[in-house]
């Protein structure tokens, strides 16, 4: 098992735009070819506001995926310079890689400590990697495990107790510190999806006035304003008017690209009286150029990378729970990797012990035909005898083969046993 990945503490913003991936047929093609180049390898791509992460397994040492390999993958497929990023990927393995997933799912390794959005992630992540047929016994059993860590940090912690979102962060901190009061301002919702709701939820929290909704997906405009009484829905093709309109933008589009740059901007600001307005860009790759900050003194422009200072106070002011939440994934990462080592070493078990139980079977055959002088009871004993005897010189290889497991998958000492007694795989 291994991950590779930049997240919101290794790699800058833009360097992360434009190594992620955007749910649909990009992601479809990178799950293509990467199966293409690696077809033993089990793989699941994270690809979030924060962070670009790869996870892969396979059950042989064949040919791995090394992260040179993955590097040169990802270079390839985004024509990005590897000499751009390569210092800032990261890579984890074994117990590593899975103590990291759990920590993610969990939201201990979030910008935002204890976001209930990024188990959500995880799992349309996990789901899209189905659906793209790349995963397998190691990545099933992996992301369900993570999914139940997740479950297991929120009901014995208080991490998600007064838990905040990335919206709710941009919110309170940012957005309270233009404007005094909410109830009378207009708010202009760029997006759809889960992010979004979450924000018009906070923003109808705090007071706010008036809502505008506005997207390229008309079914999710519809899904945001079934869910959040009182928006009201504006055209995407009068998005300038709308944004002139506004006192607080905050734009989730996931589009590939800035949707808003300084020019397009400094014409929505001419049809105003250059009143402030607070841009809350939480789109990943952003939705605004960061030139955009500099149409006027009155622009107030915030993207992902500005919430990381915030956020890492909520991480100190809540340690005592991060602290119970690592034991806790800790303690369940070792529960874990000893049953995918017990896994590993659970056929070459069965085949040992098959074998010799199969050779003291046909020994008894013959003996029988040697000794039909014996009653049905002496033969019962004798056969009884070689069964414990068959068991007791067992006894040792598997419980040295238990031993090993515990600290990770003994591929020397497999590899010797089925050397030994010709186990075929």
């Amino acid at each position: 098992m291994q991950v590779v990945y930049c997240n919101h503490q290794t790699t800058d913003l833009s360097l992360r735009e434009r190594l992620s991936f955007s749910i649909g047929e990009q992601l479809t093609s990178a799950y293509r070819e990467l199966l293409s180049i690696f077809p033993s390898t089990e793989c699941v791509f994270l690809s979030t506001c924060n962070r670009v992460e790869l996870y892969t397994a396979q059950k042989t040492l064949d040919d791995p995926p090394t992260h040179q390999r993955l590097a040169q993958f990802l270079s390839d497929f985004h024509h990005v310079p590897l000499s751009e990023f390569s210092d800032g990927l990261l890579e984890c393995t074994g117990s590593d890689a899975v103590r990291h997933l759990f920590q993610v799912a969990s939201s201990i390794d979030s910008m935002v400590l204890g976001e209930p959005q990024i188990v959500n992630q995880v799992k349309e992540a996990y789901q899209l990697a189905q659906q793209n047929n790349a995963c397998g016994p190691l990545t099933h059993a992996m992301f369900q495990g993570a999914i139940n860590v997740s479950k297991r940090v929120r009901t014995e912690t208080r991490l998600a107790e007064r838990r905040v979102s990335i919206a709710s962060v941009a919110v309170d901190e940012f957005g309270k510190s233009i404007f005094d009061r909410f109830d009378n301002k207009t708010v202009l919702i760029i997006g759809g999806g889960a992010m979004a709701e979450e924000t018009l939820r906070h923003l109808q929290h705090a007071g706010v006035g008036q809502i505008m909704v506005t997207s390229r997906s008309p079914e999710r405009v519809d899904k945001l304003v079934t869910a959040i009484p009182g928006a009201i829905v504006k055209l995407y093709q009068e998005l300038d008017r709308s944004m002139a309109a506004a006192d607080v933008i905050v734009s989730t589009t996931g589009a590939d690209r800035p949707i808003v740059d300084f020019e397009r901007f400094y014409n929505v600001r001419r049809q105003t009286d250059r009143k402030p307005v607070i841009i809350l860009d939480l789109g990943a790759p952003r939705d605004f150029e960061p030139a955009v900050v500099n149409v006027d003194d009155n622009v107030f422009l915030y993207d992902l990378d500005d919430l990381q200072a915030t956020c890492e106070k909520n991480r100190k002011a809540r340690s005592k729970e991060v602290e119970q939440a690592l034991y806790i994934i800790d303690e369940e990462t070792d529960r874990f990797m000893q049953d995918v080592y017990h896994r590993a070493t659970g056929p070459t078990i069965v085949r040992l012990r098959e074998q010799w139980h199969r050779i003291s079977r046909e020994e008894m055959d013959q003996l029988r035909g040697k000794l039909q002088h014996l009653e049905d009871n002496d033969f019962e004993s004798v056969q009884r005898s070689i069964e414990r005897i068959v068991n007791k010189l067992l006894h040792p290889p598997l419980e040295a083969l238990r031993d090993e497991s515990r600290k990770g998958t003994p591929h020397g000492l497999l590899d010797a046993l089925k050397r030994l007694f010709l186990l075929r795989d």
